[in-house]
């Protein structure tokens, strides 16, 4: 007595040939997993970095220009000026900054010239994350205004 067994009926699969692939499917999850966390990893550092660089940037900017815009008074002086500009730096705890008259003194400068205020702070100190990491290199924010 022979039994034969129709074409179109499934075969049964035994329980050690699904063990297998499940395994292998671990295996190739976890060798995706590999591959992407570090570009994952370094997407998010690399975010956080880029976003405390434009943090620095734009401090440095709102302080230059309110430095300038305090120069720019007739009954202003330099320490006021730099005294504003510190302010704001120290508030958002901006690091090793300094801040520079380089045309001439705003207390030296006639009615309708231009006084400009620079600040220079560097990014080594300034970074959260990598700061050790990346070569330090100094942001420059400068705002030009008339006397009044």
């Amino acid at each position: 007595m022979t039994i034969t067994i129709p074409h179109d009926v499934p075969a049964i699969d035994h329980p050690r040939t699904n063990r297998t692939r499940r395994r292998s499917r671990r295996a190739v999850a976890a060798a995706e997993f590999a591959v992407c966390l570090p570009i994952l990893v370094l997407l998010v550092f690399g975010s956080i970095e880029a976003s405390s660089f434009i943090f620095l940037k734009q401090a440095l900017s709102v302080a230059a220009y309110e430095g300038a815009r305090e120069a720019a008074l007739s009954t202003s002086t330099a320490s006021a000026a730099e005294d504003r500009a510190t302010n704001i730096l120290t508030a958002r705890n901006v690091r090793g900054f300094a801040v520079r008259f380089p045309d001439r003194n705003p207390e030296q400068a006639k009615r309708g010239e231009e006084i400009a205020v620079e600040i220079v702070a560097p990014t080594q100190p300034n970074s959260p994350l990598a700061g050790q990491f990346i070569a330090n290199r100094d942001l420059i924010a400068r705002v030009v205004m008339l006397k009044e």
